[in-house]
């Protein structure tokens, strides 16, 4: 960053996880969280969500599009609506790939929050749980693949899934979206590497 003492432009891209459906106050939701996290670190910013609920990885080239140069740090929570539609592995990197690439020409610091694990999913059913696990694997280790190769860094959430998968009151009413508690835990999953791009921004990392 040229200028120290501006605030961090976080921009969040992707789906419903990125919106924060399923949280009880826009407070819980990631944008505002990862805000606050990079705040108390000494690290001032601002937020804007331009994520879109229901998105495949396809939606993203519009989202970049309409962030423009504003973003210098953007978190992209994508895969989740790619493996309810069965979009093939490789259509949905491919559409991933061209977003991350976009985004780092212009300079912007990229964190993907990977495909969640489905399997640990309330209202997926029993009998569905090893296909989800084992498709949200797939999908995950292509798109870590291939924004990795691009300089992006990569939010690990294995442990977050663990403690959804234990934990009922993760999940929101709907049994799907996360809670406002859910929220906080893939916030905190993601927050320290949200911290290290940040940082990358002005050299410090």
């Amino acid at each position: 960053m040229s200028d120290d003492t501006a605030p961090v432009r976080l921009a969040l891209f992707g789906d419903s996880l990125a919106v924060g459906v399923g949280a009880t106050s826009r407070e819980d939701t990631l944008g505002p969280l990862l805000q606050a996290d990079l705040a108390a670190t000494g690290l001032p910013a601002e937020h804007r969500v331009l994520a879109v609920s229901g998105a495949r990885s396809a939606g993203l080239a519009a989202q970049v599009a309409a962030a423009g140069d504003w973003p210098q740090l953007a978190v992209v929570v994508v895969g989740v609506n790619d493996l309810i539609h069965s979009v093939p592995v490789a259509e949905a990197v491919t559409d991933l790939t061209a977003a991350v690439q976009a985004l780092r020409v212009g300079g912007t610091e990229v964190v993907l929050v990977p495909a969640p694990d489905l399997g640990v999913v309330a209202r997926v059913p029993e009998g569905l749980r090893d296909y989800a696990r084992t498709a949200g694997e797939s999908l995950r280790t292509a798109q870590v693949a291939a924004v990795r190769a691009l300089g992006a860094h990569v939010a690990d959430t294995a442990a977050a899934a663990d403690v959804f998968a234990r934990t009922p009151t993760m999940f929101s009413a709907d049994l799907f979206h996360p809670s406002s508690a859910g929220y906080r835990v893939i916030a905190r999953a993601v927050a320290p590497v949200v911290r290290t791009a940040a940082r990358a921004l002005s050299g410090a990392a």
